[in-house]
């Protein structure tokens, strides 16, 4: 008795994805909930689960490949005894000295990198360690045979324990050109960034306003209460929540920002689903916290915290990222200090959080070392004034310097 693995529903609009990875093969065992293929739509990498137990008998579609909802792309045999599948062939070491202790199995012992061990990856792994130039002897595999999955890689990348590679100063005498370069298609998610981030710059006349504000008040509220917030609420007190909170306040003020255009009208929104920009290891996503204005801090540190949480692990759902009203993306956290944000349409306005800094300033006439952070706020001028701009980054400037006007309601 078989059961068919089909592309599931993915989504209002979507009606396509392209197959990532798959974490089974054919003749692997597998548990009922236990993900067997990652696809990549226009908006999400995501994990489809085996509904059933048993012992997949074939593979429809290969990794690259482009389905439409509602496509087999996998078979499982449910009343199958899982059947090993016939090991690879490796080639025979070569001779030890007499002397010499006994060779470890060549396939486990590949060294970081090799031929032999990068061929045991996925494209989509493979790929992943590409773009953050990662050492695969770094990460412990977890699947079949110790192979690194994506997952693997994910993990090790929270966890802080993957480590880069040095890149060489110069490549060896004689090798071709074509060793020192590797070129993989761009993901479908990576496409859409694109052509989305491009579209914004052709459609919106884009504007960017900047400002800077004291952190100082926030840093002390922060440091004075952390440890009793933590242990009320079971969650670390962030800069997020601040911002967020001043950002509704601001919104609430400038509601052209909170609006977007549709045709030839002008929606206003009366309500606040904040997205906040994360990166996860597809690219750029933008969960968004809903109805932020009626969550407690405690509520949105935990929303943002767990968001961060399923972008590492790559389980962002479509219904996480739809929504939005209004963005903020933290490129502090990168260490920059200062950037121009592009729009994340539809929405008409995007504000960017940045490092922040220890810089002399001038203070009630004297010259202080405050902690310093640049805000940009990136607007489509077609319907935000630059009056209106400017004041929206002045309101959050003022409730971030006195972050009593945000429990005030002032």
């Amino acid at each position: 008795m078989y059961e068919e693995i089909k592309v599931p529903s993915l989504g209002e609009s979507i009606t396509e994805a392209t197959i990532g990875n798959w974490m089974k093969q054919v003749g692997d065992t597998v548990n009922e909930d236990e993900p067997i293929v990652e696809l990549e739509t226009d908006k999400v990498a995501m994990e489809v689960n085996s509904p059933v137990s048993g012992v997949i008998t074939e593979i429809a579609s290969q990794e690259g490949d482009t389905v439409e909802v509602g496509a087999t792309i996998a078979k499982i045999d449910i009343s199958a005894v899982a059947t090993p599948r016939p090991p690879q062939p490796r080639a025979a070491p070569a001779p030890a000295p007499a002397a010499a202790a006994p060779t470890a199995d060549p396939v486990a012992t590949a060294p970081a990198g090799s031929p032999e061990e990068l061929s045991r990856m996925s494209p989509a792994v493979r790929k992943l360690m590409a773009e953050y130039n990662l050492s695969p002897g770094s990460i412990k595999g977890t699947g079949k045979d110790g192979r690194i999955t994506k997952g693997d890689v994910t993990a090790a990348i929270g966890a802080g324990t993957a480590q880069t590679l040095s890149a060489p100063s110069s490549a060896p005498f004689g090798v071709p050109q074509a060793k020192r370069e590797e070129r993989v298609p761009m993901s479908r998610l990576r496409k859409v960034i694109a052509q989305r981030l491009k579209s914004a710059q052709n459609t919106a006349a884009m504007l960017t306003t900047y400002n800077e504000v004291d952190m100082k008040a926030v840093m002390t509220t922060r440091s004075q209460y952390k440890e009793l917030f933590e242990k009320k609420h079971n969650s670390r007190l962030g800069f997020m929540s601040f911002f967020v909170k001043a950002a509704i306040m601001a919104l609430k003020e400038i509601p052209a920002v909170n609006a977007e255009i549709e045709g030839d009208e002008i929606v206003y929104k009366n309500y606040y689903n904040i997205g906040v920009a994360v990166s996860a290891p597809s690219g750029l996503v933008v969960p968004v916290v809903k109805d932020a204005d009626q969550l407690s801090f405690a509520d949105t540190e935990n929303a943002i915290f767990n968001y961060g949480m399923k972008a590492r692990d790559g389980k962002i759902s479509l219904d996480d990222m739809q929504g939005g009203t209004f963005t903020i993306s933290n490129g502090g956290v990168f260490g920059s200090l200062l950037s121009s944000p592009i729009l994340n349409p539809p929405q008409s306005a995007i504000l960017g959080m940045h490092k922040i800094q220890q810089r002399p300033v001038a203070l009630n006439g004297e010259v202080v070392i405050r902690p310093m952070m640049y805000l940009a706020l990136s607007y489509d001028h077609r319907i935000i004034d630059g009056k209106e701009a400017v004041t929206f980054l002045v309101r959050m400037k003022e409730c971030l310097e006195d972050p009593n006007r945000i429990l005030l309601d002032l």
